[in-house]
């Protein structure tokens, strides 16, 4: 069984009419955002338990809850069959392992536009709670793809159209100078280590953040929202600019 904490990811799961077991809710939290999660569970005709704060502590794991837990069916991965036809912008992540960074780059993701985060079936982290309070809600609207082998999944796209961007700290390539074709992949490294070389070779290019300071690299959630919106900002002068 799946928990979510807090305040958005619950709210956004409502809202998604994601199946809800039960909600447990504070005595003593109030404000306009928690009674709005109260109205559209009942809207949903799920249970509504209000509990002291230390309950909500114990089933959650942490205190990070803002009065309110949640339990429902785990969170299901989606199948990139079903979405890669359509996209315009996947993102895959090789390797990111703090579920925080997971959550960040879902909810960045979310916001840029794209239409798929694919991730490792091992060494990386997964849908966790974690994960999902970090994304702030977003995980309800951006399907998340767990692929058995990066590499394989790379070239696959690849054979279907897509062409894909690695982000390195020695591309050839600066961010803000892309022509971003129409089907698109962005590769992000893991925590400290970057890309695997195998999964550098599978990329069609390499791309680079430049750096102005003496640190070498941003944190990958950072990261990859430079690289997203570069690629949003192109992409919606393309569809507005005038066709000739």
């Amino acid at each position: 069984m799946a928990i979510l904490i807090g305040i958005h990811p619950i709210t956004e799961a409502l809202r998604a009419k994601r199946p809800l077991d039960r909600i447990l809710v504070a005595r003593g939290a109030g404000g306009h955002r928690l009674q709005e999660i109260i109205d559209l569970a009942r809207e949903a005709g799920t249970p509504v338990r209000f509990e002291e704060r230390g309950a909500l502590d114990r089933a959650s794991a942490a205190k990070s809850h803002q009065g309110v837990v949640a339990f429902g069916a785990e969170k299901k991965y989606a199948d990139l069959d079903s979405i890669k036809q359509e996209a315009e912008l996947l993102v895959v992540l090789d390797g990111v392992e703090d579920p925080h960074n997971l959550g960040a780059i879902i909810r960045t993701a979310h916001a840029a536009g794209a239409n798929a985060i694919i991730i490792p079936e091992r060494r990386a982290a997964g849908l966790t709670e974690t994960a999902a309070k970090a994304a702030a809600g977003a995980l309800e609207h951006l399907p998340v793809v767990q692929a058995t082998n990066i590499n394989q999944t790379l070239r696959s796209l690849k054979e279907d159209g897509y062409f894909v961007y690695g982000l390195d700290e020695n591309g050839d390539l600066e961010f803000d100078r892309i022509d971003w074709p129409a089907r698109t992949v962005v590769v992000m490294g893991g925590e400290g280590k970057g890309l695997h070389d195998l999964v550098k070779r599978n990329c069609d290019a390499l791309v680079r953040i430049p750096m102005a300071g003496k640190i070498a690299s941003l944190n990958v959630s950072v990261a990859t929202g430079i690289v997203l919106f570069a690629w949003r900002s192109h992409r919606d002068r393309r569809t507005t600019s005038p066709q000739p």
